[in-house]
């Protein structure tokens, strides 16, 4: 049994992802998680076909830390299509290409954003440049066209090579699992660790 189980992590390693994948629950589609693009859609909603995952994001903050999470656990992402009409006032869009093109500041603050509350709280700085040297944005800000959506996504399909490094596993901090009620968690990472993203604690088993 042990060496089967050892196999199948074997497995997952070898395709680029985690299992389970995605870790972080959010109003996505999912596609193939072999596929090399993922689409975020704003504030628009539709799912184009041929991503590994496809969703909107309205938010500047907490929206942008799930969807980088998502995607650097999944080293098989290598282009982030970002199109669909902007939230107003929170600018996810021009924020996700800030934080793609600049990082953080040292108060989490994404610069070069023109959001309202433009701050990463719950990602490392690792994790951002991770996010940063794993994929290229594609910047189609307003686009609705799904035909022309999905002729990017074969494109870049086609384009696409697996990042050469290891699925990133994003972990705020640990606390231990009576700190955490059963049935609260919506991410996991394997082997009893689990996250509840809604304040980003994690709890292990054992």
């Amino acid at each position: 049994m042990a060496e089967e189980c050892k196999k199948i992590e074997c497995d997952y390693a070898n395709q680029g992802y985690l299992d389970p994948w995605p870790p972080v629950r959010g109003e996505y589609r999912l596609g193939d998680p072999r596929a090399g693009v993922a689409v975020v859609t704003l504030a628009s909603v539709f799912n184009p076909r041929g991503t590994a995952i496809s969703g909107p994001c309205k938010t500047e903050n907490l929206g942008l830390e799930k969807i980088v999470a998502n995607v650097i656990s999944n080293s098989n992402i290598r282009f982030l299509i970002v199109c669909g009409v902007e939230s107003k006032g929170h600018l996810p869009g021009n924020t996700l290409l800030a934080l793609h093109k600049n990082g953080i500041d040292e108060k989490g603050r994404i610069i070069g954003s023109k959001g309202a509350i433009p701050f990463i709280q719950n990602l490392s700085v690792q994790a951002v440049e991770r996010f940063q040297r794993q994929v290229e944005l594609i910047d189609r800000i307003g686009l609705e066209d799904m035909k022309e959506i999905e002729k990017l996504v074969s494109q870049y399909n086609h384009l696409a090579m697996p990042f050469p490094e290891e699925p990133y596993q994003v972990i705020k901090r640990k606390a231990a699992r009576q700190e955490m009620l059963s049935g609260d968690s919506d991410l996991t990472f394997g082997a009893g660790v689990s996250m509840d993203t809604a304040i980003w604690l994690v709890a292990s088993e054992g």
